[in-house]
């Protein structure tokens, strides 16, 4: 039997480890800081711990419980990590620079329930969860790429899954980023992506971080939507954005509006003005991903006329917008672009929009 994830402890529950087993409480915050503060690699690493409690910590957790099995540089600096869990289940995991930005992309869950039809991680479904420390791992693996004078500035939890749906193991994942002796990141600087569960979104809301959110739109109106994404059905467009309005109430945090545009089937200029009506009385900001290309998707990317057209509406409206950039296109990381591959003889789920 496989010893625990250390990131799987909570502060506290890694205090109670030490007491029990001998050490004083502080020792729990000297050990989380060696792994998130002085990029060690391992429990041998920690040279400030007894040698005594080092050799219980290797006896009792596992540091890593993932293996690289894949490490891709794009041109343009970004990095993108596959990751192989102990199961055989994989998850990819993205590094993005841009000016003294450094943000990382991490997922929640190995495929996805949800269904849109123009991402393909979700094209074999779900398989599970990840736990905690699996979602805590890829913060940490990613943020060991960086030299020693750089940090994460940036996290987005638009990676495989629908971060929502595995809410309790991304909160305790985040508040190891987000608590004293973590990584120094605040949750301002944390955006999480949702298709849109509407209870899910208001427990969010209720966590005491102020998260940003972003809701995955994709369409403006049900029928539309609910033909992109199928779970709309169950929700309706209305109820998600009721949502969204109560958590801008509750965290005081502009939500953002994703809309990915699909050639020919949601980037029409109508579709814009109805996207406007929709969102030009709330405080909401909306980026547009233009869809990159999936050989395995019978989607396309607008010409960059239609783009232009369909930023110019909703500019037009007074809705603040911007077109979100390409980044590692070249190594199939950019929005839309990581899919279901072989890689190794496994199944390489790429992240989705």
């Amino acid at each position: 039997m496989s010893a625990a994830l250390l990131f799987d402890l909570t502060p506290d529950q890694l205090t109670d480890w030490c007491t029990e087993h001998g050490h004083k409480p502080y020792r729990a915050r000297q050990i989380f800081h060696g792994a998130f503060g002085r990029r060690v690699m391992a429990f041998s690493d920690m040279s400030d711990l007894p040698a005594k409690l080092r050799e219980q910590l290797a006896n009792s957790f596992q540091f890593f419980s993932s293996t690289i099995t894949a490490h891709n540089v794009a041109s343009d600096g970004t990095e993108k990590l596959l990751l192989a869990m102990q199961d055989g289940s994989t998850v990819e995991c993205v590094l993005m620079r841009e000016g003294k930005r450094r943000t990382i992309c991490i997922s929640t869950q190995v495929g996805c329930a949800m269904g849109c039809v123009f991402c393909a991680s979700g094209m074999l479904g779900l398989t599970r969860n990840l736990s905690a420390g699996e979602i805590t791992e890829q913060i940490v693996r990613l943020d060991q790429l960086l030299p020693a004078e750089e940090r994460i500035t940036n996290i987005v939890v638009m990676g495989i899954g629908e971060p929502l749906a595995n809410l309790d193991n991304l909160l305790q994942a985040l508040d190891h980023v987000t608590a004293d002796g973590g990584m120094g990141i605040g949750a301002r600087r944390i955006t999480i992506s949702t298709v849109g569960l509407p209870e899910k979104i208001r427990r969010l809301a209720e966590c005491g971080k102020a998260y940003n959110l972003a809701v995955s739109l994709h369409a403006p109106n049900e029928e539309l939507r609910s033909q992109i994404i199928p779970v709309n059905e169950g929700i309706g467009l209305a109820a998600v954005l009721r949502a969204a309005d109560d958590y801008f109430e509750k965290v005081g945090r502009r939500v953002s509006y994703e809309y990915i545009l699909l050639g020919k089937l949601n980037d029409a200029p109508e579709h814009a003005q109805q996207l406007a009506n929709l969102l030009k009385s709330r405080f909401a900001h909306v980026n547009l991903i233009p869809m990159n290309p999936v050989e395995e998707s019978p989607f396309r990317r607008p010409s960059e006329r239609r783009i232009q057209r369909f930023l110019e509406i909703l500019q037009e409206a007074g809705v603040p917008v911007t077109v979100r950039k390409r980044k590692g296109a070249d190594i199939d990381a950019a929005c839309g672009q990581l899919r279901l591959r072989k890689h190794n003889d496994n199944a390489l789920v790429d992240l989705k929009s």
